[in-house]
């Protein structure tokens, strides 16, 4: 059986603190970010896609994850093409438009760039539990508690709303008054779900205020979020990618700071 049709549950990835899955994308996100060039970029996305297998997703659900993202670098490199900064041979010159051999180098930078630092995220995040997620953050990092209980309540209700505008939207052509204008039809869909939503969170928060979740003085949890020795060589891998993606561009020569250019 392909790892890609395992349960993710069981991913070694999902064993993982989302704390520290949360601290290792930052750690690469920032190396990435202080320059542009793609030999960096591409290291780390390299190194991404060798641990990809671990993470045990279904084929189909990661693209459903990642298309949003493809589209977008796809986008933002054939803009760099058309607009980007000329240097080096000019390939094609027509009004704004202008490709040259900078424009086409700086695409693909920012099309690897993107990339790298987007699909980590997805990565460790699909393999995150939002309740584990929200323990870390209150447990490990000290946050409010009222705030990442407020926000998990609120993450928790996004597959609900998804629900609703599928009913609303069943109901109202069964009423045949969605049958013409599609704009028209949308606003007015989207209307009645922000006041169903309005009215479910208001219920919500009622209920959590009723139960104490909004009580001053020290808070229980009914899961202990704990560090391991996973959550060591979680860190330790992502300091070892970013240092490589770095060695790698110096020694290439193509690594340049973003607040140089």
């Amino acid at each position: 059986m392909s790892l890609f049709a395992l349960d993710v549950g069981r991913s070694p990835l999902a064993r993982i603190n989302p704390v520290t899955k949360l601290t290792a994308t930052l750690v690469v996100s920032i190396v990435l970010l202080l320059s542009i060039d793609p030999v960096s970029a591409g290291v780390a996305l390299g190194a991404t896609l060798l641990l990809l297998p671990w993470a045990r997703l279904p084929a189909r659900q990661l693209w459903l994850r990642l298309w949003p993202i493809v589209v977008a670098a796809v986008i933002a490199g054939a803009a760099t093409v058309l607009y980007g900064r000329m240097s080096g041979t000019v390939f094609l010159e027509w009004g704004l438009i202008r490709i040259s051999e900078g424009s086409l180098s700086l695409a693909g930078a920012i099309l690897l760039r993107v990339l790298a630092i987007a699909v980590p995220s997805v990565l460790l995040f699909a393999t995150t539990d939002p309740t584990d997620l929200a323990d870390g953050l209150a447990q490990l990092v000290r946050l409010p508690a009222r705030f990442v209980l407020g926000a998990l309540a609120g993450l928790r209700l996004v597959g609900l709303l998804i629900s609703d505008w599928r009913e609303l939207g069943m109901a109202r052509r069964a009423r045949g008054v969605a049958d013409t204008g599609r704009i028209r039809r949308f606003l007015g869909q989207a209307f009645a779900l922000l006041v169903l939503s309005i009215r479910r969170g208001t219920k919500l928060a009622t209920a959590m205020e009723a139960r104490g979740f909004g009580a001053e003085g020290p808070r229980t949890w009914a899961r202990v979020s704990r560090l391991g020795w996973r959550d060591v060589v979680m860190l330790g891998l992502a300091v070892v990618v970013a240092a490589t993606a770095v060695t790698a561009a110096v020694l290439a020569g193509t690594w340049s700071l973003v607040f140089s250019l």
